[in-house]
């Protein structure tokens, strides 16, 4: 798979519809708009219903703060007209005072004095001025037996004054509408077609029972802020939403990209790529599970290995059993062409002895000792082959120790001295010195006598036999040579083959099967050391290595 392809797939899989991203940001839009239209409705709903009965409250609360004063100055025995009478003298009293002792500096103040903020709300005035100035409340006080008004908070209070009237005598009853009512207090609502606006506005009596009130408040075209709060919510909602949008495309892009490039790992590892990682450095949710995926694909690779080294090794026990298969059938072929002849000779002499056709007792002799002869060689054969089929599985495993190497070969060369002499060969072999070896010496010496064996059948020349040994560093190489025929050079590494043989009359004269060399690298492979074969002047040079003493 082209990997150009696969990413083109991958961003067009995660840039339709039900990609992350896009449901974030269609989230996100949604939440926008809604808080903006739950914001709006709240605006449009509630705003004035709330907006009016926080003044409500300051009205009702005007009230009770106007006549605790009251009751307080009437429960000494003073009418509301003495308390405002008092009240205004002794401020006019407190400001020629502070005249005198500000001198002729100019900085006192041309106005009637006011309370100061801490004795504000212990006077009818202070109190009356307090509300008047921070809630915008205008107070009309009227004495109900006289009609007379008793204060107003500005100038432009007649029309409360009369309007007070028409309250009490329910003139205007059509226009207002009833807040709340209390024992001595009404709070009303009303439209006023003169100023084209809408009030606050609490009348009743104080608990004197004697002063009637007016307090208004107006509500500063509540409607018009409303509606102009709605615009500005919406303009800047919609300001908001699109740099929200716009934030919100790039953030979204930071959390969707590493999840791209993890799905990109893991489609690379479901092609068994298992050299690619992701960054790991991330301390969030999204650096855990590339560290997760890390960990999974370390995992995966160990498997995987693990499985194609058992897959190998299968396979190689497949090939192995196939080629023990193979060397079974092989075997099977070499042995029966092998006892074939040596067989059928022994069939043919003891049925001539059978049927009488050798009178005299040396026909008779001759026949036995060919038959014995026969039967030899097909006894040290099966003997070769049991010891070269265990060397071959495993079964003769060498038992190392350490020995003379000399001394060895010296007795091979005493043990075959007599076949030696028939042979008329002429052994060299001047090492004196001992040479201590780490093998198993049987094996050794069977290695050497079927090397000096090979020697002797195939003598030719001035038959001479020359073994030397040679010493490097931590290894021994052992050297027999031969006079004689050159092997041919395509041969030379068949040699080593069960059952074959280059010159098959002349091994058959010697009675050779073709095993000894066979033998000789199978114990050379068990010591896991060398052997080979080499055409030299004059003949033929055998050699093998082993490992000094330890």
């Amino acid at each position: 798979m082209n990997n150009q392809s696969y990413f083109s797939r991958l961003r067009q899989r995660f840039s339709l519809r039900h990609s992350i991203r896009r449901r974030i940001m269609v989230i996100f839009i949604g939440l926008m708009a809604s808080m903006l239209l739950a914001v709006w409705a709240i605006n449009n709903f509630w705003l004035e219903h709330y907006y009016v009965s926080q003044k409500q409250e300051v009205m009702e609360q005007a009230y009770l703060d106007i006549n605790c004063v009251v009751m307080e100055q009437v429960q000494a025995g003073k009418s509301v007209s003495d308390i405002i009478t008092e009240e205004q003298h002794q401020e006019w009293e407190n400001w020629v005072e502070d005249r005198k002792q500000s001198g002729s500096r100019g900085n006192a103040s041309e106005s009637l004095p006011k309370d100061s903020p801490e004795s504000s709300r212990k006077t009818l005035l202070g109190t009356i001025r307090t509300y008047g100035d921070h809630n915008n409340i205008t107070t009309v006080l009227i004495d109900s037996y006289t009609g007379t008004i008793l204060l107003r908070s500005d100038w432009e209070t007649d029309f409360l004054a009369r309007k007070v009237q028409q309250y009490v005598l329910g003139m205007d009853a059509d226009r207002s509408k009833v807040l709340k009512q209390g024992e001595n207090y009404v709070i009303e609502m009303n439209y006023d077609s003169r100023t084209n606006a809408t009030y606050v506005e609490s009348w009743g009596y104080f608990s004197d029972n004697k002063t009637l009130f007016i307090m208004s408040m107006p509500l500063d075209s509540i409607r018009e802020s409303v509606g102009l709060s709605n615009r500005f919510i919406t303009y800047a909602g919609l300001i908001v939403l699109v740099a929200g949008s716009v934030l919100m495309y790039f953030a979204t892009n930071q959390v969707t990209r590493p999840i791209l490039k993890l799905a990109s790992l893991s489609e690379q590892m479901s092609e068994l790529n298992f050299d690619v990682s992701c960054d790991d450095s991330r301390l969030d949710e999204i650096g855990v599970l590339g560290r997760s995926m890390n960990t999974l694909s370390d995992k995966l690779k160990e498997t995987i290995g693990a499985l194609q080294e058992a897959n190998q090794q299968l396979q190689h026990d497949i090939d192995e059993k196939i080629q023990i298969d193979e060397m079974r059938k092989e075997f099977i072929a070499n042995v029966s062409h092998e006892l074939k002849t040596p067989i059928a000779l022994i069939q043919g002499y003891a049925e001539g002895l059978t049927e009488g056709m050798c009178e005299d007792e040396e026909s008779r002799s001759y026949y036995c000792e060919v038959i014995m002869d026969e039967a030899n060689k097909m006894n040290k054969m099966v003997k070769q082959l049991l010891t070269l089929t265990a060397l071959e599985f495993g079964n003769d495993r060498p038992m190392m120790e350490q020995f003379d190497l000399t001394a060895l070969i010296q007795g091979v060369l005493s043990s075959a001295a007599i076949l030696l002499q028939q042979k008329e060969a002429v052994v060299n072999f001047t090492a004196k010195e001992p040479v201590m070896v780490w093998a198993d010496e049987f094996k050794i010496e069977e290695v050497v006598t079927n090397y000096l064996n090979n020697a002797m059948n195939h003598l030719d020349g001035r038959r001479e036999i020359r073994i030397r040994i040679q010493q490097q560093e931590n290894e021994v190489t052992v050297f027999v040579f031969n006079t004689g025929n050159h092997i041919p050079e395509e041969d030379l590494e068949k040699l080593w083959t069960k059952f074959y043989k280059v010159d098959k009359a002349r091994t058959r004269e010697y009675g050779g099967s073709g095993i000894g060399l066979s033998i000789v690298k199978a114990i050379m492979d068990s010591h896991k050391k060398a052997c080979g074969v080499r055409n030299v002047e004059d003949g033929v040079e055998f050699w093998f290595t082993l490992d000094c003493s330890m």
